[in-house]
């Protein structure tokens, strides 16, 4: 008995070696039989390089654009009466994650805006953040800077070369709180007064006036409270983003929303 099991036991490994050995010529790679592929990685968005701007006029336009966007106080003066650039609120060139990015801004647009009470486009958007942000005058309509900056914005949007999409717009969502404004005056002294001044002045260029004769005026976004805060808790300070807790951040934000600011000029209420 023991001798035909051992029999059987020796046949059937040369059968399995065999088998493996005639597997193995008809299928090479057997790679997909030794591990099991997990779910694909998703890729993260990229920016475009600066090195895929085109030469030419319609690359003059984009780097104008980037100019604009970043130093706006210095490339835009006649248009400018705050000493805030586009990136101030809409941060690192526009494309930094719940600050407002203007990545894929380009496809929003025509949209309906409830304070306009109509449907605009990207250019009367632009022109509402001069008028309100920069508390300055609306650009020529179809003057070099406003192509310019549309340029710029059209650059950032085009979809990257990896096929990743665009994560993180807008700003974070907020619970709806009551500000302390006492509070927020003692958290703006020891988390925001190092960058924005005792005074709200900010340090031209870097940092921003967030408040006085050169911030933006009464009828900006950043004048609300909620969504000034929804920037702060996720966005500053910038060397430590996120330390603000939301009730923390809409402190800050109500602080800040009582302190003396220009009136939006209503000659431009058309934007």
């Amino acid at each position: 008995m023991n001798h035909r099991l051992t029999w059987a036991a020796g046949l059937f490994t040369i059968a399995a070696y065999v088998a493996a050995i005639f597997l193995g010529h008809k299928i090479r790679d057997l790679s997909g039989f030794l591990s099991m592929k997990g779910p694909p990685v998703s890729k993260p968005w990229e920016a475009p390089k600066e090195s895929s701007i085109p030469r030419g006029h319609g690359g003059d336009s984009i780097r104008r654009g980037q100019l604009i966007f970043n130093e706006t106080p210095l490339f835009a003066a006649e248009h400018t009466g705050a000493r805030i650039s586009c990136s101030s609120c809409h941060a690192e060139g526009g494309i930094q994650k719940f600050a407002s990015p203007v990545v894929g801004a380009p496809s929003w647009f025509p949209m309906y805006q409830s304070r306009a009470g109509r449907k605009i486009s990207l250019e009367d958007r632009i022109q509402e953040c001069f008028v309100r942000s920069e508390n300055g005058r609306p650009l020529d309509a179809n003057g070099a800077e406003m192509k310019a900056v549309i340029s710029y914005i059209g650059w950032l949007s085009v979809a990257p070369k990896n096929g990743a999409t665009y994560t993180g717009r807008g700003l974070v969502d907020l619970p709806d709180l009551k500000p302390n404004a006492e509070r927020g005056a003692k958290l703006y002294a020891t988390q925001c007064a190092g960058c924005h001044g005792d005074d709200g002045q900010g340090i031209a260029p870097m940092f921003p006036a967030v408040w006085g004769a050169y911030s933006f005026n009464d009828g900006a976004g950043m004048n609300a409270v909620r969504k000034m805060a929804a920037f702060v808790q996720h966005n500053m300070p910038q060397n430590r983003m996120g330390i603000l807790s939301p009730q923390e951040a809409y402190d800050v934000a109500g602080f800040i929303h009582n302190q003396p600011r220009p009136a939006f000029n209503k000659a431009f209420a058309g934007y």
